[in-house]
């Protein structure tokens, strides 16, 4: 496949990978978010993933990180999506946020280009009908650490063509990660069932059934799971669960996703996870 630009919108956790991954195929990629600080350290934890692969996966062709920087354009200024091909949102899981980003990126973006959603619980087809190009939304749900992960649960929104889903399955495969593709209903299918596991986890910590490393230990080391519920929300960040399980409780009006109130408070004393040094675990 012929490269082609993308640009890349949220320079938090997701859109770093997402934005190193298509960088170290070779890539053109424009990498926005709101201020230079942000866009800084995106730099520093680019640089530093990029010299962490190689020393601990010996398999690995060895890369210099400054030649995989140099694909990458990092700015605040959106009108420098005027000539790209793609464009991957990964904004927190707001909707009043993500209605800005689409109402402003729309009437920039070329007309061929393919809006890729990376949002975990919010419905493509609701975001399609921010754009005039509803047949060019499709929804990309990048797992974490995105450079390690090589699956991708895709959406296909009520309008999204065929040819759009055809054209991203190629996009992926070309940087190494295969497409599952599913329907559309809020959560798809990987947070409507992990987010029933970390919020009961959750819940289980707050009645003290179990500390958080017993809950994790029992489904890393009975269940064979690499990581327990409780590891992978601080990994998520523990606003980004709490907003995702909102988004399912007022979808669906299902009692199942009511949020934790322990899952609740943390995040209303800051204690977020990995990002903050502190969540579950100290880090």
């Amino acid at each position: 496949m012929k490269k082609k630009k993308v640009g890349i919108i949220g320079a938090g956790v997701m859109g770093t990978g997402v934005a190193q991954s298509f960088a170290q195929k070779g890539y053109s990629v424009v990498l926005i978010d709101l201020s230079a600080e942000i866009l800084e350290k995106a730099k520093e934890d680019i640089f530093r993933d990029i010299r962490l692969q190689t020393l601990f996966n010996k398999d690995l062709e060895p890369e210099d990180p400054e030649i995989v920087m140099a694909q990458i354009r990092f700015t605040t200024d959106y009108e420098l999506l005027r000539d790209v091909d793609f464009v991957i949102e990964n904004v927190p899981e707001i909707w009043e946020i993500k209605k800005e980003v689409y109402h402003k990126i729309d009437p920039i973006c070329p007309e061929h280009c393919i809006f890729l959603a990376n949002t975990s619980c919010i419905s493509i087809t609701k975001i399609g009908s921010l754009t005039k190009r509803p047949t060019k939304v499709v929804g990309v749900h990048f797992m974490n650490p995105v450079p390690l992960k090589k699956t991708v649960e895709t959406i296909k929104g009520y309008h999204t063509s065929m040819e759009t889903i055809k054209t991203v399955e190629e996009l992926l495969r070309d940087i190494g990660k295969e497409c599952i593709i599913v329907n559309d209903l809020p959560g798809f299918v990987s947070n409507r069932l992990s987010h029933l596991l970390m919020n009961e986890a959750a819940f289980v910590v707050q009645d003290q059934v179990a500390t958080a490393e017993d809950v994790d230990n029992i489904f890393k080391k009975c269940f064979g799971h690499k990581m327990g519920p409780l590891e992978t929300a601080d990994l998520i960040g523990l606003d980004t669960v709490v907003n995702s399980l909102d988004i399912l409780y007022q979808s669906y009006q299902d009692p199942k996703f009511r949020c934790c109130p322990l899952l609740r408070k943390m995040v209303d004393a800051g204690l977020l996870g990995r990002k903050s040094g502190q969540g579950f675990y100290e880090y």
